[in-house]
């Protein structure tokens, strides 16, 4: 009777994995808002965390952001601007990525590197995501070959924030 009720049990993930449908890719214009957006968030709130003192782990973490993810903004407008992606980019953090930030600015110690930390984790972790999606089936070639191009770093960054203590 265990064995049926294993084997049923198998059978039935196999068969939900088997008819689960892949995660599809943001449309362009959406995949550059989302990066853009989070670029700011990564710059502004390691700027943030620079300024506040961070422990000896948060410190090189914020500076290594600030410095990789001006590089990938410059980056993302240089495809925009050179008029190989048809987007535009937001000029200011819509209100989620607002509202972390405001947060933040109302902690200050320990209480705001572990705040810092924990939304560094999550956000590097919803870019690795958004990054891996839109590296295998975005719908624009250049900013599909830019994503799989930046996906090692942003891997790179998570570890790095996942560390962090």
């Amino acid at each position: 009777m265990n064995r049926t009720l294993i084997l049923a049990a198998a059978f039935g993930l196999v068969s939900a994995a088997a008819f689960a449908q892949p995660a599809t890719a943001p449309q362009a214009r959406d995949f550059v808002n989302k990066v853009a957006i989070s670029d700011m968030f990564e710059i502004e709130s390691s700027k943030l965390a620079l300024s506040k003192q961070p422990d000896a782990d948060t410190k090189p973490f914020a500076e290594k952001m600030v410095r990789d993810h001006q590089k990938t903004s410059s980056e993302l407008k240089a495809l925009i601007d050179g008029g190989k992606v048809k987007a535009s980019l937001p000029t200011a953090l819509d209100s989620e990525h607002q509202k972390m930030l405001d947060e933040l600015k109302g902690k200050s110690g320990k209480d705001f590197d572990q705040s810092y930390d924990r939304m560094q984790a999550k956000a590097h972790q919803d870019a690795v995501s958004l990054f891996a999606s839109y590296a295998k089936g975005g719908d624009d070639p250049e900013l599909k070959n830019w994503a799989a191009k930046t996906l090692p770093d942003l891997k790179e960054h998570l570890s790095m924030a996942q560390k962090l203590k």
